[in-house]
């Protein structure tokens, strides 16, 4: 009979190690907590303040597959954009009935670039009319999961307009009780640190006088200026101005053409898969590893409208685009037209369908401890959940799938997916 090895270390030892990284673990627990299950949308849709109405997103939704059915039909798409016939079978009926049930995941109310500078009276008409519009979509279920507004930004001659539009748009929806739980609101041109503090500090002072609760107010971070992503000091600010939020940050938003330009990008080349687009994303990227903040890629500005080929032709790019953004990690874009969201919809199904039988078997693998050709470790395991729960939360995989794949229902699933979650727990509510 085998004794036990010998331990060396003392109590005593281990206590004092303990207090030693006391602050180390606070830190982390408190500024990388990792995943929390909350959901990211495949895409923002961007609509000016003055062409907003509830019914604009069925509506977006009816136009995507009129113009789908002039080109042929959604097979022909597919097979157009370079789906197999076994791939299409399975993502075009689920495209279409996407279209018809939830064609816009996130939906902003534009009164930034898109909308320009029309003066208060115009704007403060345009933006009562939206809300109010958002709140019969609310009330009636008609609202997109997620939805809010770009306001102006923090810049000196658009700041007191930009804090106007928040505040209107924030005492409306609240209306003498809290804010629904889809909202989103996106700070746009954000180059300093300090913009992101004073954020912080108007979102305090709003929920203090709606009588919200603190920390109830959260934010996006657009990311269009290079002084975001490399400071006159040397640094990268784009860090700084994610924890500077106070845990109100919820995603950073790449912006394709201010950064690009800003760069000296000339408008031919000014692309989602520029050099400087991949060394800026790259950067937000490694920013918000950890943090439970979502990361958004851009958008084309390309559009499938005109003739036939050159309606093909922006299908074709703007469905690379999406997979090359999704098999680089990064999970959301922005949608300009009604046309972008049968090719947003083609990709990421497709994305999520290709791997789901090898995903499905490796973590089934894992889960049952069963023997496989790869041997994933838990971090593993966890990419694995929460790439087949992106792919459940789009519509793109259904839960019996997952249940017959892995053994796991959609919440055991996200609950497997997060960093800090007890695999052992999730392995037996399996058997």
């Amino acid at each position: 009979m085998s004794s036990s090895p010998p331990q060396s270390l003392s109590q005593t030892v281990l206590d004092e190690i303990d207090a030693q990284l006391a602050s180390t673990d606070a830190f982390l627990e408190r500024t990388y907590p990792g995943e929390t299950g909350r959901r990211q949308p495949v895409h923002t849709v961007y609509v000016p303040a003055d062409r907003f109405d509830a019914d604009l997103p069925a509506r977006w939704g009816q136009e995507a597959i009129a113009a789908v059915e002039e080109f042929g039909g959604i097979d022909a798409l597919c097979r157009e954009v370079g789906l197999s016939d076994e791939l299409t079978e399975q993502v075009a009926p689920r495209v279409v009935a996407k279209l018809q049930s939830e064609p816009i995941e996130d939906l902003r109310i534009d009164l930034e670039d898109g909308y320009g500078n029309r003066g208060d009276d115009a704007e403060d008409a345009d933006l009562a009319r939206a809300t109010d519009q958002l709140k019969t979509a609310i009330g009636d279920g008609r609202a997109t999961p997620f939805y809010g507004i770009r306001f102006k930004c923090f810049e000196a001659p658009t700041r007191r307009r930009g804090l106007r539009t928040l505040d209107r748009f924030l005492s409306a929806v609240a209306d003498g009780g809290d804010v629904p739980d889809g909202l989103v609101l996106t700070l746009p041109k954000v180059s300093t640190v300090s913009q992101v503090e004073a954020m912080v500090t108007a979102c305090a002072a709003l929920e203090s006088a709606l009588r919200l609760s603190p920390g109830r107010i959260g934010f996006e971070i657009q990311v269009e200026t290079p002084q975001l992503i490399l400071g006159a000091d040397g640094t990268i600010p784009v860090v700084a101005a994610l924890h500077a939020g106070a845990g109100r940050v919820t995603s950073l938003h790449y912006g394709t053409y201010d950064y690009s330009a800003s760069l000296g990008v000339s408008a031919e080349y000014q692309s989602m898969e520029h050099p400087v687009a991949d060394q800026a994303k790259a950067l937000m990227q490694l920013a918000v590893a950890g943090t439970g903040v979502h990361l958004s890629d851009g958008s084309t500005n390309v559009l499938p409208i005109g003739g036939r080929e050159q309606t093909a032709a922006a299908w074709r790019l703007h469905h690379r685009l999406v997979t090359r953004s999704l098999t680089g990690a990064i999970y959301q874009g922005w949608d300009m037209h009604p046309g972008h969201l049968p090719t947003r919809y083609i990709a990421n199904y497709a994305f999520y369908r290709e791997g789901m039988a090898r995903a499905t078997g490796r973590l089934h693998a894992y889960l049952h401890k069963t023997a496989g050709a790869v041997m994933d470790e838990p971090a593993t395991a966890r990419a694995l959940a929460r790439y087949l729960y992106r792919g459940y939360s789009c519509g793109a995989i259904d839960e019996a799938e997952l249940r017959a794949g892995t053994g796991l229902d959609a919440a055991r699933l996200e609950l497997l997916a997060r960093p800090k979650s007890d695999t052992e727990n999730v392995l037996t509510a399996t058997e």
